[in-house]
Formats: C-alpha cells, structure tokens, sequence
C-alpha cells in the first residue's frame, strides 16, 4: 500500500481538505458550530423546489438515457454494422464535451432549427442536454458487458424453442442487470451534478442542487445554506457509488474473450432504429452549433473564428479568446500528467493481490475514495480552494497549479477507471516467473505490466485531457478574470450582448467540440474498454 501514499495526500489536501473547509464554514458562520441553522436550510421553500427539481429530472433523465442506450449498446456491441467504431466514437463525444458546449449547443438548435418547440429556457431543454451529455455511459458500459456474456446460455434456450424476446427477459437481461444498476446509478449521478448544462440552459429560472450551490455561495454569501446543500449531495453521491459497487462483477484475473459480433438481422431492426435515433440526437445540436459558427448575419462566414483573437465587443474579454485556448491546453496537459500519474499510483495499489481480509477491505474503501471526485460538487471543491488553501504553507491562491490539480482531481477517477480492468487483466503468476528469474520490482513492472498497459495509459491520458479542457465548474471558481480557461471564457461571451460576443461563444465552442472529438477518435482506435467500469 506504500504506492498509494503519495495519492492519498493529494486527495487529502487538495480534495478532502477544501470539501470539509468548505463545508465546516458553514457550520461555523460566526465561529462556533451551529448545526440547528444548517438543519434550518433544509427546511426552506427554495431548497424543496431545488431538491425535487434535482430528483425528477436526473430520474427522468436517467430512464431515457437508458431507453436509447441499451438498444444503441445492443448494436454496436453485439452486431457488425458500418462504421461502428466511429460511430462508438461519436457517442462518446458529449460526455467529454465541456459542458458549457453542450448548454451552447442546445440553446442554438432550440433557438433555431427546433424554435417552432418553444423549448428553450424549460426544464425539456434541460433533460434533453442531460441526455444527450450522458448517453455514452450507458453504451459503453452495458456494452463492455454485453460483449463480454457467454453466447451459449442463449444459444441453448434458443435451441429448446424459447423467442428471441424470451431469450432476452429470462438470459440476457438477469445477466446484465448488474451493469444497467451500475450504468443508471452512474447516470443518475452525474445528471444530479451537472452544472454546465443545467446553468446554461436553465438560467436563474430553474436550479439543481449543484447550480444553488452556485448560487448561494458567489451571489448570496450563504455558505450556510451551501453547507447544507453540499453535505445532503455528498451522501447522495456516496449511496450512489456503493450502489454502482455493489452492482459491479467480481473481476477476476482471467477474462473471457469478447463475443465476436454477428451480422443484423430483420428482428434487430428496432434496435437498429433507435441507435439511428440516437446518433441523429448527437449530431444535431453540433451539426446546428457548427453551422451558426460559420453565419453572420445571415451569410457564410469564418468572421466568428476570426473574431476569437480579438476581446469581442464592448470589451467583454480582458484577453483573446485563443489566449484563453492556448492557456487551456497548457493546462491540460499539466492536468493529465498529474492525473496519469496519480492514477497509476492508485491503480497498481487497488489491483496487487491482498494477503488478508483486512487489507482486501482497505484496498475497496481506497478504490471507492478515489471516485469521490466524480460527484462532489465542483463547486464546492473550486470554493474550498479559496477559503482553505490561503494560509502558508498551503496559501496557493496565486499559484500557477491549482487550477491544474483541480482538473486532475475531476480527471483522475476516469484514469483509475480505465487503468483497473487492464492490470487485474495480468496473470499475476507472470509477474512472480519475472521475479523468480532474478527480475526486481521495478523491472518486473517494465517486463510485464508496461506492455499491456500502453494502451490504457494512452487512453486514460486522452480521457484526462478532454475531461480538464472542458472542466467547467471548479475552474470558474479559480481562474482570473486574465487567465480564464476557454470554458469561462465562452461562459462569459454568453452573458454579454452582442451578435459578436454570441458568434464567438459558437465557435470557440466548435474549436472545443473538435478537439475532443479527435482525442476520442485516437481513445475508439486503442480499442480500450472505458467507462464500462465506472
């Protein structure tokens, strides 16, 4: 457990830290506890409306997701269509898509193309960018697990005259119940904790639990009532990743070689069908984001990606926006080698074989810790920065990194997530024939583990890039106002008027979307399996 020591003092004072900072200045507003005022917030009007605004959309939400996505994982998983790896590939855009994208994205298609809906500015355009945003977990993850179900129990009930639906609801469905819990307990999640989509296409109309947090701590100073709010969500988040544990297969060293995926059939056409309806969901509101990127006043034009090295009108920007994107890369980058490297860490200390119960328990209560960051609210994390990080030693307000160890925290339970499946993958009797034969630790991790892991590690830094170049919530906290990340910049671009100022919020989203888009590309072709372990 030595490996994960350097971790676990990253997460505890750049993670649990700043939480509990945050969260204890709100049970302490004058300096001494006063909890029967946090239990209060509670009780408000408001915080009612919030918490079941949060509910029924992420649990509506959460059963579309997982109505287009099982047929969509059906197909791309189980049969052999054209295109399926770039198609695979173009679902998982959203997901590492800035969220603020997404937001701009949806406002332009129901603005546009889609106005005659009236929809824009209601809860539908909200659970239509939550839907949109979390589709790929779904198809990834009930997909790794459909590709990986032995075909022959089927086969056999098939073979004694049970129908296709049959087949399904008494073989396919009992064995891949466990991943649909998981996959929906994921999405649930990470609809409750959207902010992004939720801030931009909502307003200060309709809040979620993660945008009142927003709210009450940046216009309203009650970080009373963001305690309460924060520490009510941090136990929603960890009842729903002991549900996704509990849901999640035992993994074992050996692993089954995926099913080799047949042709379609005339009984595949629903599911064929919907995965279709799915991927023209993707592809509108980019299609629709693109084209208002390249249209000024009606005309075609690239005066908006022109526009993005200049402060847009009325000044709106201290700096360029392609500074902001050239800062944003640089960030990322700093990100993801922080993140690669502290989740290997992690990795190979939650995989090496335990020698007793007790170590076994400590190595999944390690496991679980690290995926913290996956639901915590950013805003919380980015507001605790500031409140506890401003005393030495630890006074970081003006350092270079902190939005970058902010990023890697948010990056890093994906990089964990994608690292796991693949060293569990290795025999360990490999690495004890490397030992035996006079190999040291060091050298045994170089002959057996660095070739398998290549992949992963490439694909995990592809996540951990995508994810800290469009990290929204806690960078919008940290970033100045003269080093704001492409994000905030876009974010601010909104909220300024102007034709100018709303045409290069487009296309610096387009700039966003494209770079993700070929990070994910390069991810589909390592053929690694992700998100299907989360």
């Amino acid at each position: 457990m030595a490996l994960a020591a350097v971790p676990v003092a990253v997460l505890a004072v750049f993670f649990v830290l700043p939480v509990v900072g945050m969260v204890g200045r709100g049970f302490r507003p004058e300096g001494h506890w006063d909890v029967g005022g946090v239990l209060d917030v509670l009780a408000r009007p408001q915080v009612h409306r919030v918490l079941w605004f949060t509910v029924w959309t992420s649990t509506a939400a959460t059963a579309v997701t997982l109505v287009l996505g099982l047929p969509a994982a059906y197909v791309l998983h189980r049969l052999t269509v054209p295109l399926r790896r770039v198609v695979r590939a173009a679902l998982l855009v959203p997901f590492v898509l800035p969220t603020v994208v997404v937001g701009v994205a949806f406002r332009q298609l129901f603005t546009g193309p889609l106005a005659w809906l009236h929809v824009d500015g209601t809860p539908w355009a909200i659970l239509a960018g939550l839907v949109f945003f979390n589709a790929a977990v779904v198809v990834r993850a009930v997909g790794a697990a459909w590709e990986s179900l032995d075909p022959r129990p089927g086969e056999a009930a098939a073979a004694l005259g049970a129908s296709p639906g049959t087949v399904f609801r008494t073989v396919t469905l009992p064995a891949l119940r466990p991943a649909i819990v998981g996959a929906g307990s994921v999405v649930f999640l990470f609809c409750a904790t959207s902010f992004g989509v939720v801030l931009t296409l909502g307003g200060l109309r309709y809040a979620s639990v993660e945008t009142e947090i927003y709210l009450l701590t940046t216009n309203l100073l009650d970080l009373q009532g963001a305690a309460a709010l924060s520490l009510l969500q941090l136990l929603v988040v960890v009842a729903l990743l002991l549900i996704g544990a509990r849901s999640r297969p035992m993994r074992t060293s050996t692993q089954r070689a995926p099913a080799r995926p047949r042709r379609p059939r005339r009984g595949d056409l629903p599911q064929l069908a919907v995965t279709v309806l799915l991927l023209a969901f993707v592809a509108l509101p980019l299609a629709t984001l693109l084209i208002g990127s390249l249209q000024v006043d009606g005309h075609w034009s690239l005066a908006n990606y022109r526009a993005l090295d200049s402060t847009g009108s009325h000044q709106a920007l201290l700096e360029p926006a392609t500074t902001a994107l050239n800062l944003s890369l640089r960030i990322a980058v700093d990100a993801t080698l922080l993140a690669l490297t502290l989740g290997l860490l992690v990795a190979l200390s939650v995989t090496r074989r335990a020698r007793t119960r007790g170590e076994r328990r400590l190595r999944g209560i390690l496991d679980a810790l690290f995926m913290l960051p996956l639901g915590v609210s950013a805003v919380t994390l980015g507001f605790g920065f500031l409140v506890t990080l401003d005393r030495p030693p630890l006074d970081l307000r003006d350092s270079p990194w902190l939005v970058p160890i902010a990023q890697a925290l948010v990056a890093l339970p994906l990089v964990v997530r994608t690292l796991v499946p693949a060293l569990l993958g290795i025999d360990d009797r490999q690495r004890q024939a490397a030992a035996s034969l006079g190999a040291g630790p060091w050298r045994a991790v170089l002959v057996v583990d660095v070739p398998v892991l290549w992949r992963p590690l490439l694909a995990s830094a592809g996540f951990a890039f995508a994810a800290s170049l469009g990290e929204f919530g806690a960078t919008s906290f940290l970033a100045r106002d003269e080093n704001a990340t492409l994000p905030v910049v876009i974010y601010r671009l909104l909220g300024h008027p102007g034709a100018m100022n709303y045409g290069m919020a487009l296309a610096a989203s387009c700039v966003l979307a494209a770079t993700t888009a070929v990070v994910m590309l390069v991810v589909e072709r390592l053929r690694v399996p992700s998100l299907g372990v989360l």
